[in-house]
């Protein structure tokens, strides 16, 4: 019952297409109306619960569908591409979008670390950085509870981030709950590398950088880097830069200031690997999106 009711508040929220702030630091409601075909992107740490429509993810060559039977997960930043292909007015997408407070999930993890002890955390297995979990009533639940109090000031200022603990509690109690422990919790160099990477794109960071910074030799954290994103650091660092430029070129960025912006020192190598990478020049992408 309590999905229809969040569906029927995104509704009474959301009059045109596009994201709205919903008044809780971190959660926006959307309506998409328009079908976007996939481009790239850059996902920071985050859920997106859909209600109607979906959505679809290229990561590492790999298309991934979500609706409103799974939310989609990503306990780090991860270069991809996403569109809405099917979206309209008739059938538009509908859903939440939460950007992860890293520091209270951190803090929540590590407790929950501390209650039960590393032994019942997840170690072997890797931390996926992109993933999604059934719909479960907890998850539900603690949505819904968390949205009513869009609707009163008072109990916003008060409740709001009591219940973003319990929405978060509730993820990491979820079928992608353990990627999150991972990521957020003991022994999560992967994620603070990438972290490292975000923070310093536009630097010449090399994977032994990286690794370094994570505390590995290269050859550890490059199989463990792996393990989590599905790429090489290789391949994620130039993904990462790469979407990164093609977003800023779409919002009006000159071509070699984008280039620059993500590290780039060579124009002509920025061309080549962007075109190698999308199937076309920087210009002629920034043309394609105005």
């Amino acid at each position: 019952m309590s999905k229809q009711l969040i569906e029927r508040l995104i509704n009474a929220k959301t009059n045109q297409s596009g994201m709205i702030e919903s008044g809780i630091k971190g959660i926006q409601l959307f309506r998409i109306t328009d079908s976007i075909r996939c481009a790239p992107a850059v996902y920071e740490p985050s859920v997106t619960a859909i209600l109607n429509g979906n959505k679809e993810a290229i990561c590492d060559g790999k298309k991934h569908l979500y609706d409103h039977q799974r939310y989609i997960c990503c306990t780090m930043s991860m270069p991809i591409e996403a569109g809405t292909p099917t979206s309209s007015k008739d059938n538009p997408l509908l859903g939440v979008y939460i950007t992860l407070d890293t520091k209270l999930m951190t803090e929540l993890v590590l407790e929950l670390q501390s209650t039960l002890g590393t032994m019942h955390m997840p170690k072997q297995q890797p931390s996926q950085g992109l993933s999604s979990a059934q719909w479960d009533n907890k998850f539900t639940d603690a949505l819904y509870r968390l949205l009513l109090l869009v609707d009163s000031p008072t109990d916003l200022a008060i409740l709001s981030k009591s219940r973003l603990r319990e929405l978060y509690y509730a993820i990491l109690q979820g079928q992608s709950g353990a990627s999150f422990k991972r990521a957020f919790g003991v022994g999560n160099e992967v994620a603070r590398s990438i972290e490292y990477l975000s923070a310093h794109l536009s630097e010449a960071i090399t994977i032994e950088d990286m690794a370094e910074y994570s505390g590995m030799s290269r050859a550890v954290f490059h199989r463990k880097f792996k393990q989590a994103t599905n790429m090489s650091p290789i391949q994620f660092v130039k993904a990462m830069r790469l979407n990164n430029a093609a977003m800023k070129i779409a919002q009006g960025t000159h071509v070699n200031v984008a280039a620059m912006d993500v590290g780039y020192v060579s124009s002509s190598q920025f061309s080549r690997e962007f075109k190698r990478m999308y199937g076309t020049s920087p210009k002629q992408w920034g043309k394609s999106t105005q």
